[in-house]
């Protein structure tokens, strides 16, 4: 039996079963990163996010952020492969999305949409305003991907990255946190 996700896109299916043999649905789990995710993490953020700039993520910031109290690694676990990530700085008044990366045969299926609202829910939860993140301008899909997310552009900064290429800064309002969740 094939799983498909809400998407249907043929990349999305997954074949998988309970022990009985019984077809089952499975989505990728989604956890805190541990220092063991640390290399596969910055592999995939020179690969899919640093391409033509440079290592800035190497695997020990990447450790740095894991062991980082006001940061939050999230991963995205499907099949025992690291299908994405995405990591969270929290302040006082905001929150700063760092990286944000899906496998390029995992978009398109929701695992992004899933990270970002996994590594918001703290921000809500704490009363955080507001989350900012920066995306390559060079990069109109993720740019989409963010605005269907509730970000809007809050402005550019030319030559953001190595200063080669410029960034597109956007930002999303949250509610008034816990307030938020209980009405």
């Amino acid at each position: 039996m094939w799983r498909r996700s809400r998407r249907s896109s043929p990349h999305c299916w997954r074949r998988g079963y309970t022990g009985e043999g019984t077809p089952m649905i499975a989505l990728p789990s989604i956890r805190l990163a541990t220092s063991k995710d640390a290399a596969l993490i910055a592999e995939m953020s020179r690969d899919y996010i640093e391409h033509g700039l440079g290592w800035s993520w190497t695997p020990a910031r990447v450790l740095a952020a894991v062991r980082d109290r006001a940061t939050n690694i999230a991963v995205a676990v499907d099949l025992e492969l690291l299908a994405g990530f995405g990591i969270m700085h929290y302040g006082e008044d905001s929150a700063h999305l760092a990286l944000l990366a899906v496998r390029p045969n995992r978009q398109q299926c929701g695992l992004g949409a899933r990270l970002i609202a996994w590594l918001e829910k703290p921000a809500l939860v704490a009363g955080i305003e507001r989350i900012r993140l920066e995306a390559r301008a060079d990069n109109p899909k993720a740019i989409g991907f963010y605005r269907k997310q509730g970000y809007r552009e809050v402005g550019r900064v030319n030559g953001y990255y190595r200063g080669t290429v410029d960034a597109v800064r956007l930002e999303k309002r949250l509610g008034s946190g816990l307030g938020t969740l209980a009405r």
